[in-house]
């Protein structure tokens, strides 16, 4: 019988024969002591290893006398004797021959039931010696063989009703620990990779595990139910969502009590998600059960059926891969049609629709054969049994032992479902490693790894049909870095498995969509972080960054002297790279000044200065020309030039600054970094979906600003509507002032430019205009119903206040009281101690009364060519009101009071084409590209950034303002949000001033330039504006600049302040604006005229003595 056993390839002893074998066992199984029997079970394995391998497991009866042992109830010593087998068996033979694997985790399963079974035995070493052998098969199996063998196996014993709860504890266990195999680390490459593979293979097969551990949640045995949500918490771990991630505690919750209480807090909690990451199977398995169960609920209420059809909405937008949809959409689908047809709401039924319609279109197939919706063909494993057969065929024959075929039958199937998933993730140096070690105890010596080689390089050849060739640098370059890697952050894989070479001299610009993970790179770098990155002391690499706030009161020499990396470099070096970055010398230069006194921009260049005292090798550059004005640019895009020595690797939004200094691009791919070469012009050749980054582009977001309202008395656009007049402005400490004798005008046909070098002054010009501060010299007159609609630089100070409100809500309340809250807190509104003390002295006005304190302005009527006000006295009934000239009340201190009222009346006016309810504010932020939903529902606490932005915007745009005034706007915004933003300006029918150092912002949309320099602006009109950087360039743009002072622009300053626009139409006029022309009346009109009158008059003669006889007119100048 023996002789019929063959010898193993890789064992060189004969075969032993049966007595031989029995009598191992039977020393195994009788052992008196445990470590005896121990023994026994490591020489029985080493004994297979030496002769006969995977086939003596069934030839010579091993399994099924350690089954007999294991079950036998009499002999305590026998059932430990079978697990000390099955725990040498599971630790020796998997890693010498992989073929073993399918034998005990497929052809006999019952192996690993009897280890889970021991555990529950009532003898402890049986116990012991059981978790022994769970733990040794465990221990030696890989990645893929663990989801591939041993999950299956799991499951199906969780699934029988008739186990013992100890085994189900133990299965449990070994699920958890599966799944905390997979969380990310910073080990070798290799224990990555496996670790990557084991975290997308377990994440697909979600779906399969999660009911089966929800099961154990609900068990009646405390035990069962404790390890069973120790494990969801561990399998929770493989979402890789950062949308999701917050609100797991809360979903583990709701599926541990599935009362309809946790059901309704969790689905709350999601539909106050904001969903950006891309939504896979794993997200889908986890919430896919929860969302059916709300939907099918007959007690669930409107609201929470509504915020469940929201999130079911938003989770569709997500799913990239219609593969994915169509294994989970269809189990929601029924449910979101019943709300459709059935909910009492309007408002639930239509977003019902809406989500169905993104339903369908997710899971649509394939119609013109290309890959929808992004998806990438995947290899299937019967793709995988065909190329093996064809190769195996080619290179030799399957051995014919008996049970060899019965064998290959079940591995074939087990080793294509383990190299298609290596292959769709696109490990394919996996490949042979799956293949090979399986084979080769079937095939001849070295057939095994041929057909292994054959298969790997044809799906190598099919990675790059799919995804192009790897391209492959010029010869003789130096190569700086070549570096292999994977990147995560916060629990979400951002590269898998990336080369990131670089070469010295080249200039690489980082693109990819927001959130990518282009900062996490180079931060990464910067940190030593990065597998596979050269360190310090091989290449020397330079974080560029603006965020020197640690030791902000030393000057700028003083901080670099004393940064321990620059020891070796003496004080004259380090004052002499200062200088070359802009910094001047000496007691009274800019290297004197404290480091938390630099602007944005002198930040960055202080950043640079460091660089280039390190010599650095590689430059990262984050953003860099943020904060830069036009000058320092282009100083920093010749530098980085002419340094060929230097190596840079460069995020920016700025598609001019990547154009001119880049020489390669690194593009986010399917979590790849892909190389091209050339600028970014180059780029969008050969990826058009890149011309986002290149163009101003409404397609990804989309702005649409309301129409201004109506100004009385200015039918011109061209006409003043804020005026600076002989302004100046020191700030508090300072010797220099921030701007002297300045004079500027403002229109409704204004696009204006303010540009100039950081810290010149340009958001103090902006601040005077808005009414943000007070100048100390000069004045600043604006026409009183001009609304300002205006966002700071740092934009999201507006909405800080209100975390806890809805987008929807905070709008509410900034116009509640019929006007704008914000202006109110302003600095030209806030009322100063004399501001106080001058309400609490009595004036005298001359009607009689005598002197009396002023409590409020109530009223507000044209009279001649400017107003008079309805002014409410102090402890005097209304009937004593009195009619008071703008005039009169500022020569006597009141004009804060009279800018309230100004305001207050504006704001009214702009409100009086707006409907203050829920409806209306849901179409004006949808206007402003936020979506509806979010804007009713969601906490502005939960957005991100831009979405911030948009509400801000919102705010600022909800009174229909005349003129919009940004700070910085493109420091702020995404490229999408960006472009959105451009094109809404350049169709809006408003003015528009903005500060930005943008000049492919500034140069689309700003004929008019303001130069700010040594505290004087200086105009430059008439600029030609770059329609062709707008996607859809269109001719006969209504954006046309104010009048300008001159037929030749002139940016230099005069000693005195130059007025900017100065010709503009009514520059010099006061700020009075003329009603409308007198027509002739009717006879009618006449008559009720002479009735209003006579009335008037009748009213005055009932009026106390010495109130003023009231002017005969109706519309003061109009009749």
């Amino acid at each position: 019988m023996a002789s019929a056993i063959a010898v193993s390839k890789s064992g060189d002893a004969p075969a032993p024969s049966h007595e031989d074998i029995a009598a191992v066992l039977t020393t195994i199984f009788t052992a008196k002591l445990s470590h005896s029997s121990v023994d026994a079970a490591y020489a029985l394995a080493t004994l297979l290893q030496n002769s006969v391998g995977f086939r003596g497991l069934q030839s010579y009866g091993i399994l099924d006398e350690i089954k007999k042992a294991a079950t036998d109830k009499k002999s305590p010593g026998r059932r430990e004797g079978a697990m000390n087998a099955l725990g040498a068996l599971f630790e020796k033979m998997p890693p010498f021959q992989r073929l073993t694997e399918v034998i005990f985790l497929i052809q006999e399963e019952g192996t690993v039931v009897l280890a889970l079974d021991a555990l529950s035995d009532k003898t402890g070493t049986v116990r012991e010696s059981a978790q022994y052998a769970v733990d040794s098969l465990f221990n030696n199996l890989n990645a893929e063989a663990k989801v591939f063998g041993l999950l299956p196996v799991l499951t199906k014993y969780l699934g029988k009703k008739s186990g013992k709860w100890q085994g189900a504890v133990g299965a449990l266990e070994l699920i958890g620990r599966t799944a905390d195999k997979a969380k990310m680390g910073m080990e070798s490459l290799e224990v990555e990779k496996e670790k990557d593979i084991l975290r997308e293979a377990m994440g697909k097969n979600l779906q399969t595990l999660i009911p089966v551990v929800e099961g154990g949640m609900h068990d009646l045995k405390s035990e069962v139910a404790k390890q069973a949500t120790k494990t969801m918490n561990s399998l929770t771990t493989l979402l890789q969502n950062d949308d999701i991630a917050p609100r797991i505690p809360l979903l583990v919750k709701s599926i541990e009590d599935p009362s309809t209480k946790s059901l309704q807090k969790a689905i709350h909690a999601l539909s106050q998600t904001t969903f950006v990451a891309i939504v896979t199977s794993p997200v889908l398995a986890m919430l896919t059960p929860l969302l059916e169960r709300s939907l099918n609920n007959p007690g669930t209420s409107q609201e929470v059926l509504r915020q469940t059809v929201v999130v079911v909405g938003n989770l569709t937008k997500l799913v990239h891969d219609p593969i994915e949809a169509r294994t989970f959409l269809p189990k929601l689908q029924p449910g979101v049609k019943n709300v459709k047809e059935r909910a009492a709401l309007p408002e639930v039924r239509e977003i019902a629709s809406n989500a169905l319609a993104v339903m369908d279109q997710a899971m649509a197939d394939q119609d013109d054969g290309n890959i929808a919706h992004g998806a990438i063909d995947r290899t299937h494993p019967e793709d995988i049994q065909k190329a093996m057969d064809k190769h195996i065929k080619a290179v030799g024959q399957l051995s014919t032992f008996p049970g060899d075929s019965e064998i290959w039958g079940l591995a074939k199937q087990y080793i294509s479902d383990m190299v298609a998933e290596v292959v769709n993730e696109r490990q394919l140096d996996r490949v042979t490693q799956l293949i090979a070690p399986y084979l080769g105890p079937l095939m001849d010596a070295g057939d095994a790894e041929k057909v292994a080689e054959a298969v790997h390089q044809f799906y190598v050849d099919e990675d790059h049909r799919k995804f192009g060739q790897p391209i492959t640098e010029d010869d003789g370059e130096v190569e700086v870095v070549n570096a292999t890697f994977s990147l995560g952050y916060g629990g979400m894989l951002l590269l898998s498995h990336t080369n990131l070479r670089l070469l010295k001299g080249h200039r690489y610009g980082l693109c990819g969509r927001n959130g990518a993970g282009k900062s996490t790179l180079m931060r990464s770098i910067a940190n030593g972080k990065l597998e596979g990155f050269p360190p310090q002391d091989e290449v020397k690499t330079c974080f560029v960054e603006h965020n020197q706030g640690e030791d902000a009161d030393l000057s700028i020499l003083e901080f670099i002297v004393r940064d321990p990396r620059f020891a070796d470099e003496s004080r004259e070096r380090i004052s002499e790279v200062l200088e070359e970055v802009g910094f001047t010398s000496g007691p009274e230069g800019r290297q004197s000044d404290q480091v938390g006194s630099l602007s944005g921009g002198w930040k960055m260049k202080l950043a640079l200065a460091r660089a280039m005292l390190m010599r650095a090798d590689v430059l990262l550059l984050d953003e860099p020309t943020n904060h830069l004005d036009v000058v320092n640019i282009a100083w920093l895009q010749n530098y980085l030039k002419t340094h060929t020595e230097i190596t840079s690797l460069i995020v920016s939004h700025d598609s001019g600054f990547l154009d001119e200094v880049c020489t390669d691009i690194y593009h986010y791919e399917q979590k790849k970094l892909a190389h091209y070469r050339g600028n970014l012009a180059d780029f969008v050749k050969v990826k058009p979906e890149g011309k986002s980054y290149y163009t101003l582009s409404a397609s990804q977001v989309q702005f649409k600003f309301p129409p201004p309202g109506i100004l009385s008395g200015v039918k011109s656009n061209t006409r003043s509507i804020l005026r600076m007049t002989g302004c100046s402005y020191t700030y508090p400490g300072s010797s220099k002032p921030s701007l002297h004798d300045v004079s500027c005008n403002l229109s409704l046909s204004s696009r204006v430019a303010i540009i100039g070098a950081n810290g010149a002054g340009k958001s103090t010009l902006i601040k005077l205009l808005t009414g943000e501060t007070i100048p100390q010299e000069g004045k600043v007159e604006k026409h009183p119903n001009l609304r300002i609609g205006y966002i700071k630089q740092h934009a999201l100070e507006h909405v800080e206040m209100h975390l806890e409100k809805t987008p929807n809500q905070y709008l509410q309340w900034r116009y509640a009281n019929g006007d704008d809250r914000e202006v109110l807190m302003k600095q030209t509104r806030v009322l100063t101690p004399e501001d106080k003390a001058q309400m609490e002295t009595p004036i005298d006005i001359g009607d009689g009364m005598g002197p009396r304190k002023i409590e409020a302005l109530i009223g507000r009527q044209k009279y001649k060519k400017s107003f008079q006000y309805e002014v409410k006295w102090m402890n005097m009934i209304p009937k004593f009101n009195t009619m008071v000239s703008r005039e009169t009340l500022s020569s006597k201190g009141f004009m804060k009071l009279i800018q309230e009222f100004d305001d207050h009346e504006s704001s009214r006016e702009g409100l009086g084409y707006r409907v203050l309810e829920p409806k209306v504010i849901s179409k004006h932020f949808e206007d402003l590209g936020l979506d509806p939903e979010i804007a009713n529902h969601n906490e502005i606490s939960g957005l991100s950034g831009g979405q911030k932005v948009k509400v801000v915007l919102a705010g600022a745009m909800w009174n229909n303002p005349h003129l919009l005034v940004l700070d910085e706007p493109t420091n702020f915004l995404d490229r999408d949000s960006l472009g959105g933003l451009a094109v809404a300006i350049r169709d809006y029918k408003g003015g528009v001033i903005m500060i930005s150092h943008n000049e492919e912002f500034v140069g689309a949309l700003c004929p008019e330039q303001w130069h700010v320099a040594d505290g004087r602006v200086a105009h430059k009109g008439h600029l030609a504006v770059s329609m062709d950087r707008f996607e859809d360039s269109r001719p006969g743009s209504s954006n046309v600049s104010s009048a300008v002072s001159s037929a030749v622009p002139s940016t230099v300053p005069s000693a005195v302040g130059t007025p900017v626009m100065s010709d503009a139409e009514g520059a010099n006029d006061d700020m009075k604006f003329r009603a409308r022309k007198k027509k002739k009346m009717t006879k009618k009109e006449k008559k009720e005229q002479e009735v209003r009158r006579r009335l008037r008059h009748i009213e005055w003669l009932n009026s106390p003595k010495g109130t003023p006889h009231p002017a005969n007119t109706d519309d003061e100048a109009d009749e």
